[in-house]
Parts: C-alpha cells; sequence; structure tokens
C-alpha cells in the first residue's frame, strides 16, 4: 500500500516550541528509529503501532479543513516517511506553516529543501539520559537556520552539563532557537533555571509542554 502511515491527527494547542500556546494541526506519524528513555509516544513508535494510511492530498484536504495555519510534522519520526518531502510542498503550497519535529538522527536539508520558508525544523538534540545519543547527525547543525530551534529534553544534571556543551561546541544561539525542557517529572523546572543561571546561558529558552499542563499528561489526541 502507498501513502504516510499516520498513527493519529488532531488539533490542539501547540505545547512546545516557538509556536507554543497557538492553535496547530498536528498529523503524528507511526515509527521511528529510536527509543528514547522517556518517550511519551512509545505506542506509537511500536512496530505494531495502529495507523491509517492517507496521502499528501488527503493530509492537506485535512489541515487544509480546519481552518488551522500551522502544522505540526510529529511522531514517531516524521523523516522516516517515504516521500515526506512532497507531503511538505503540498502543505505549505496550500498556504500553511509549517513545523516538522524530528529526533535529530535523520538528515534534514531535503525536508527544508522541500519547505523553504513555510518550514521550520523543531529537531532534538537527545542527552544521555536518552539512551539514544549516540545516534545525534550533529552534521545537521550545518543547514540549521535562524529560523529553525535545537530543543535539549533534560532529565539529570548530566544531562544539563551535555546540553551547555554541545550548544557551545556548535555555536547554537547564533544559528537558532535553543530551548531547554525537562524530562516530565524528573527534573524539577526551578533546577533548569539555575542552571541557566549559573551558567550564564544567554539566548537559551526554558520551556515547559504545556499541553501537559493543560491536560493529563498521558491523553493523546491533545
Amino acid at each position: 500500500m502507498t501513502g504516510y502511515k499516520v498513527a493519529e491527527k488532531f488539533v490542539s494547542i501547540n505545547g512546545e516550541g516557538r509556536r507554543a500556546g497557538q492553535p496547530a494541526v498536528f498529523i503524528r506519524f507511526a515509527g521511528c528509529g529510536l527509543s528514547c528513555s522517556y518517550c511519551d509516544t512509545k505506542w506509537a513508535n511500536a512496530p505494531d503501532a495502529p495507523y491509517m494510511r492517507m496521502s499528501a492530498e488527503g493530509i492537506c484536504g485535512y489541515a487544509v479543513g480546519t481552518g488551522i495555519k500551522n502544522v505540526t510534522l510529529t511522531g514517531g519520526e516524521p523523516l522516516l516517511q517515504p516521500d515526506i518531502e512532497t507531503l511538505i510542498e503540498k502543505l505549505c503550497g496550500n498556504g500553511r506553516s509549517v513545523e516538522i519535529e524530528t529526533c535529530g538522527a535523520s538528515d534534514i536539508l531535503p525536508a527544508i529543501k522541500a519547505g523553504g520558508e513555510r518550514l521550520t525544523v523543531t529537531m532534538d538534540y537527545k542527552l544521555p539520559s536518552s539512551g539514544m545519543e549516540g545516534f545525534m547527525l550533529t552534521e545537521n547543525y550545518r543547514h540549521i537556520r535562524k529560523c529553525d530551534t535545537v530543543k535539549f529534553v533534560s532529565g539529570s544534571e548530566e544531562d544539563l552539563r551535555r546540553a551547555a556543551e554541545i550548544i557551545e561546541k556548535y555555536s547554537l544561539t547564533e544559528r537558532c532557537a535553543v530551548y531547554i525542557s525537562p524530562v516530565f517529572g524528573s527534573l524539577p523546572p526551578s533546577r533548569i533555571a539555575e542552571f541557566m543561571i549559573e551558567n550564564k546561558m544567554n539566548g537559551v529558552n526554558l520551556q515547559l509542554q504545556l499541553h501537559k499542563y493543560i491536560w493529563d499528561p498521558d491523553m493523546r489526541g491533545v
């Protein structure tokens, strides 16, 4: 069968990234090449995860029909979907502002070329507590733009120290937006704030997952 593996689609408030707090259409794809210790969408990553096959035209029709301009492609890992560039092109061509949330282990350049200025990339750097740091494709930092974001989900003091090292090594605050978020329930946001102040992390943003404070943290479709 052809088409994209869509685990769920819904309209909600964007919980993180540059458009946090804004309404957005979410398209969640099934499947991911990583298995982070704190992943909150493991159900969508399992080999037997339920999904529906949707064409680019079908996804675009759904997004346009909602009347919401922001579209977030998430997962799972969107960049593992074959021909994701065609979907990005169609969404951007229909006047949508597209954000793609990616784990940092896949090449972001094809997506950037497909979406141009209407696409923003929100890319994770997986820190030690995730168990997945060895999969990070740091060559992506050659392609990151001012409109893009690198996000560090931190669950320990070691994670915070490593985030500071990566931000400095790749001069990320000069290249893009930079966010540090806590693993929900693991690291107090106050500790991240203290660490940022102690280490004079100018240009770095502390961000909480807004949707987990509005709704039940384990609720799907929000």
